[in-house]
């Protein structure tokens, strides 16, 4: 009896003791921030005949809908261009349209993962233009969904013709 009382003490005290060294670290992994912590940018929408939008905008990564292309995931795991969820262009157009009371829209293309913003402001780029998408200047290389933001980028959609 006395052998089966130690063994379960020392069971008990082992359960325990592993419980309380892993208590620590579980408290620190749930306090670093995540990659899809907000971020402010600066976000400027150019039409054909001027500045539709221009304002400061605190994003992530989340689903975003819109009329033509439904309801999808734009947080930066899309097309697996990142490995965790981040800010994306898109979703801080989308964060911009829904705070200031504007709308856009865009098709949904399952073969890139990713939204075409087709129109925004009532602005559509037709069959003679589109929206490109540039960060701090660049055109991006990879969808609106699927290009990683950083606190103070600048974001532009530009209304650009064929």
């Amino acid at each position: 009896m006395h052998g089966t009382f130690a063994r379960r003490t020392l069971i008990t005290a082992t359960a325990l003791g592993l419980a309380l060294a892993a208590a620590p670290a579980t408290a620190h992994a749930q306090s670093a921030p995540g990659t899809n912590a907000p971020v402010r940018v600066t976000l400027t929408v150019q039409g054909p005949d001027g500045i539709l939008f221009k304002g400061k905008i605190r994003t992530r990564g989340h689903d975003v809908s819109t009329a033509t292309g439904g309801t999808h995931t734009c947080d930066g795991t899309n097309g697996g261009a990142n490995p965790s969820a981040v800010p994306t262009p898109t979703a801080a157009l989308d964060d911009a349209a829904h705070r200031r009371h504007f709308t856009w829209d865009g098709a949904w293309y399952a073969s890139f993962d990713d939204y075409s913003v087709d129109t925004i402001k009532n602005v559509s780029g037709g069959a003679s233009a589109y929206w490109n998408i540039s960060v701090n200047g660049t055109p991006t290389p990879v969808g609106g969904c699927q290009f990683k933001l950083n606190a103070g980028d600048a974001v532009a959609f530009t209304w650009t013709a064929f």
